[in-house]
């Protein structure tokens, strides 16, 4: 055996010192991130081309809708305004409710704003609801629901005619005020709420005053199935601030707080109950206390006509009495009957008296 053979095999070494290997896997890094970067742009070009492509369609499409609805909706002559219906529960007219929903026929009914025919409209004192439908081909239907009012308010304390003054208002169960142009006859029957000078009335415009809240909370409870029939409420004065001057049909005169009407109301039903079943007449209450409540009765209409019918007891005997002193002062007066009392001519005036 020689002694090449004899020499031990070489364990595993590397062929390459540390600073070839880091040569080597910086060039292999370089190589790597050019191939990365160069994959990255081509699908960020990929991705930019597929979104332009996208793009250009969306406006081809959508420039495409256009052109079509305007040529076969906005400027289709099929489509032009021909019908405005109009329907109301109130007194507003027809001439008055297009006019402020600046409607014209021939114009194309998609050109409409419905929203905006709306709000013009509800701008209306009298209006309460709304409703704008576009039919086809050529027609627009507006619904009105008008405010019903519930009484006649004014800043008066006296009021005559509410139908020819101008101080006079109609207001709706929520407060709004209004003026009508044409009023209808069971306008005239309403309840009239007078004295409310704490604020500027005008049409439009909500009550804000405490007084007159509780004076449409009062008509509003008064509603009632017993209260209805038997209290009718025909005006309320407003013009003192710690209670409400209530007349009714039958002239009674009643005064409530402005608090806890509920149980005020209740207290007047039983007064009125006392009265049907006494065959009796109210003729004032005072409910703003809740014990030994002052209440006043009227007559009985007999007591009245027999007052007015009946004579006196005595009848009235009358007599002369000279006014001017004459020459016979010292003697006593004699006195002489109603007959000589005429035929007497000679200058002297007498006076009638109760002897």
């Amino acid at each position: 055996m020689t002694a090449a053979q004899k020499r031990p095999r070489p364990r595993n070494r590397r062929i390459s010192n540390l600073r070839q290997r880091r040569q080597q896997h910086l060039l292999d890094v370089k190589v790597r991130s050019r191939k990365v970067t160069q994959h990255r742009n081509r699908k960020v070009l990929v991705a930019l081309s597929k979104l332009a492509l996208v793009a250009g369609f969306c406006v081809a499409v959508y420039l495409g809708a256009l052109e079509g609805a305007k040529r076969f909706f906005f400027e289709n002559p099929e489509y032009q305004l021909k019908t405005i219906e109009v329907q109301t529960d109130g007194t507003l007219q027809r001439d008055q409710i297009v006019e402020v929903a600046d409607l014209h026929e021939g114009e194309n009914i998609f050109k409409i704003n419905l929203a905006r025919v709306h709000d013009r409209i509800q701008q209306l004192p009298q209006v309460d609801e709304v409703q704008v439908v576009r039919k086809l081909s050529g027609e627009i239907d507006i619904r009105v629901v008008e405010r019903k009012p519930v009484a006649w308010l004014t800043s008066e304390k006296e009021f005559s005619d509410p139908f020819v003054s101008d101080a006079a208002f109609l207001v709706d169960a929520r407060g709004v005020l209004m003026k009508q142009k044409k009023l209808l006859p069971e306008y005239l029957g309403l309840p009239l709420i007078l004295g409310c000078s704490s604020e500027s009335l005008e049409a439009g415009k909500i009550v804000e005053s405490s007084e007159a809240k509780t004076a449409l909370e009062l008509l509003r409870l008064s509603v009632r199935s017993f209260m209805q029939t038997r209290f009718q409420i025909r005006d309320i004065d407003v013009s003192k601030s710690y209670c409400l001057l209530v007349t009714d049909k039958n002239h009674t005169r009643i005064t409530f707080g402005l608090n806890d009407l509920e149980e005020q109301l209740q207290r007047l039903e039983q007064f009125l109950v006392y009265c049907d079943d006494s065959k009796q007449e109210l003729e004032t209450v005072n409910l703003l206390v809740q014990r030994n409540i002052p209440v006043t009765f009227t007559r009985p209409p007999a007591a009245v006509i027999n007052d007015t019918i009946e004579p006196p007891v005595e009848p009235r005997i009358l007599k002369a009495i000279p006014v001017h002193s004459s020459a016979k002062a010292t003697a006593p007066p004699s006195r002489a009957t109603p007959k000589q009392l005429r035929s007497n001519g000679r200058g002297r005036t007498y006076n009638n008296g109760d002897q």
